[in-house]
């Protein structure tokens, strides 16, 4: 099984090579469970609401209003536009919510820089998810393509969670072989912007030693790869999620920025 943290460009899938992609490795009989973000589509939904967007540690700041435009955009919006590529490219898809079902569970994160700790609102760090609903889908050979808003575990609160770290729980509950995490780069850079230092393959202990060195937005995505390979995933793979070509490869297990444990 493969869990994709699906995001970036390829959220504007107009060609549908995407979901090309992923009806191939479907009819190959690889099960797949899509874990999406919506950056961009939240930006522009935020802006017509005359809402800045504040971010620490390279995560949303997220007040309730916030946070309802956050789940409208990915529950209502990028959710059921993503099943409507993949069902025009032949796959059965359904678009679920981590916090209707439930299926994501989480609590109010905190976030301490250099000593310092940092309100971020309803940001959530996931404390276990219920993959029952995910599995009860891919028993009917639907491609379940989850968005990541997450219930408090009693219910009442709502809590937008970053899709990164949301796909490594999700992998982990599933015990996926393999993480794919589209970035906007090809994988993991040792020395960013030097485009010679890109990394082929990594292990846990090395990638550790150097996680502090990247930028704010690849923070949350190495962080995620050093949680699920933690937590059980077999293989993390990093790519560069602006081509068809380079996701329909790493479905193949091949490009990126491969990470092993």
């Amino acid at each position: 099984m493969i869990v994709v943290k699906y995001g970036g460009n390829a959220m504007r899938d107009e060609n549908g090579g995407f979901a090309t992609a992923i009806s191939d490795a479907i009819a190959d009989s690889i099960e797949i469970v899509i874990v999406h973000g919506g950056g961009p589509q939240i930006n522009e939904a935020l802006d017509n609401k005359g809402i800045q967007s504040q971010w620490v540690a390279g995560l949303r700041v997220t007040t309730p209003e916030t946070f309802q435009i956050v789940e409208d955009v990915l529950v209502n919006k990028v959710g059921p536009s993503l099943v409507a590529s993949l069902k025009a490219a032949g796959v059965k898809a359904q678009a679920i919510s981590g916090r209707a079902l439930p299926t994501l569970f989480a609590e109010k994160k905190c976030v301490e820089i250099e000593g310092h700790k940092h309100d971020v609102g309803l940001v959530g760090e996931i404390t276990h998810v219920d993959p029952a609903q995910i599995l009860e889908l891919l028993k009917a050979k639907v491609t379940p393509v989850l968005a990541p808003v997450s219930s408090s575990e009693d219910g009442l609160i709502g809590y937008n969670v970053n899709a990164d770290f949301a796909a490594a729980a999700v992998a982990s509950a599933l015990h996926a072989s393999t993480l794919i995490m589209m970035t906007d780069v090809p994988g993991i850079y040792r020395n960013w912007p030097d485009k010679n230092s890109l990394i082929d393959k990594i292990n846990v202990v090395e990638l550790e030693q150097i996680k502090s060195t990247f930028s704010e937005g690849m923070r949350p995505k190495v962080q995620a790869t050093l949680d699920a390979l933690s937590y059980g995933v077999k293989a993390v793979r990093i790519i560069d999620g602006t081509s068809a070509q380079t996701f329909s490869q790493a479905l193949a297990g091949k490009g990126g920025t491969l990470v092993m444990a």
